[in-house]
């Protein structure tokens, strides 16, 4: 088994316990995988007692909620206050597709862990679609909504369907990122699916 501390040696100071715990968890389930991961593990790498982590989170799958809607929350409100500075709905859109896959190239680990460990049950799809998920694609689908107000996308399409294809595309290159053996930046990718999705592929 890969030890979690072998995936990323590249590690940041953090002062506050609950998100040090966090961010251990986050390598142990990118190293080891969520279900071969124990507390104890966490515990180990975060530098604390068992005890401890069970001061701030009740049981590992909490600890895997807990970096989720972490991240979703953050993911969500940088996205609406950067947002705020286009005015252009394709544009606004490029910019929802390269915050996505710039946060992921960022943290290969946390890649790992929302890529992969999150999918590892139907339990946790179903509770996590409901939650930050389904905020995210709100975020995508209401700027979408803007520009077929405006004009620039046709009014006929279902705008949760269009934010769902959006967000399938940008996640298949992330996943697609993960599993390849050839190293290469993810970010870039944003530029291509927002080229496809907005132009499409026929010639002109």
């Amino acid at each position: 088994m890969k030890s979690a501390r072998s995936v990323n040696s590249d590690r940041p100071v953090i002062a506050d316990k609950r998100s040090a715990i966090l961010r251990a968890a986050i390598r142990v389930f990118a190293g080891n995988g969520y279900f071969n991961s124990k507390v104890a593990d966490i515990a180990r790498e975060a530098g604390v007692a068992d005890g401890t982590v069970y001061l701030y989170f009740k049981s590992k799958e909490e600890i895997l909620h807990s970096i989720f809607d972490r991240n979703m929350e953050e993911a969500i409100a940088d996205g609406r206050k950067r947002l705020e500075e286009i005015a252009d709905p394709g544009e606004r859109l490029r910019r929802i597709a390269h915050m996505h896959l710039d946060r992921l190239g960022a943290d290969r680990e946390l890649a790992v862990v929302f890529q992969v460990e999150l999918r590892g049950s139907t339990k946790f799809m179903e509770e996590f679609s409901a939650a930050g998920f389904a905020e995210y694609l709100r975020l995508i689908r209401s700027t979408f909504e803007d520009g077929q107000r405006a004009g620039v996308f046709r009014k006929e399409l279902n705008a949760k369907v269009v934010a769902k294809i959006l967000f399938g595309a940008l996640d298949e290159m992330a996943t697609n990122w993960i599993l390849s053996k050839r190293r290469y930046k993810l970010a870039p990718m944003a530029d291509q699916v927002l080229d496809i999705f907005l132009n499409g592929v026929a010639a002109k």
